[in-house]
């Protein structure tokens, strides 16, 4: 797996084992071979953050992680899997990026009594998820989503999240 990794805010001390443990076990769930995948993953705070949502969904605030799929796979309908993506010419299969803010993730896991690794984890796996087709916007897609994420998150020993 050819994982990229770039830290801007110096407090991503951990973020590099957390994300090829998270990505490795996302594309493992969803039969992707890891060897031949490429992502990109970006540690930031909530500044850098909320530029990155402002410049690409129009939304000025910082959020927890964002994803830009290197190709749209998502199902045509509702609830359905995503298409498994191919290798292109070289080989490789560019899956795209991710950024995570540090601030909100903290902020986040000290709300909700969570470990930051744990939290952290659960937002990777969930962009992840994101790389490779899976939305929350229409009901059967956040459905979905959520049980791969479960799943997930189940076989690396993190509770599931949605269970508070």
């Amino acid at each position: 797996m050819n994982l990229e990794i770039t830290i801007e805010d110096p407090r991503w001390q951990g973020l590099e084992p957390l994300a090829h443990k998270a990505v490795a076990a996302t594309l493992a769930h969803c039969g992707v071979d890891a060897d031949l995948c490429e992502v990109s993953v970006l540690g930031c705070d909530d500044a850098r953050i909320a530029e990155l949502n402002a410049e690409f969904r129009e939304k000025p605030a910082p959020t927890n992680v964002l994803s830009w799929p290197a190709e749209d796979l998502a199902a045509d309908q509702p609830g359905g899997t995503p298409l498994v993506p191919q290798p292109d010419f070289t080989g490789d299969i560019a899956l795209g990026d991710i950024a995570i803010s540090y601030d909100t993730c903290w902020r986040e896991a000290q709300e909700a009594g969570k470990s930051m690794d744990d939290h952290v984890t659960h937002l990777l796996v969930h962009g992840v998820l994101h790389l490779l087709g899976y939305d929350h916007i229409r009901d059967l897609d956040a459905t979905l989503m959520e049980r791969a994420e479960v799943e997930i998150l189940g076989k690396m020993g993190i509770d599931d999240p949605y269970n508070e």
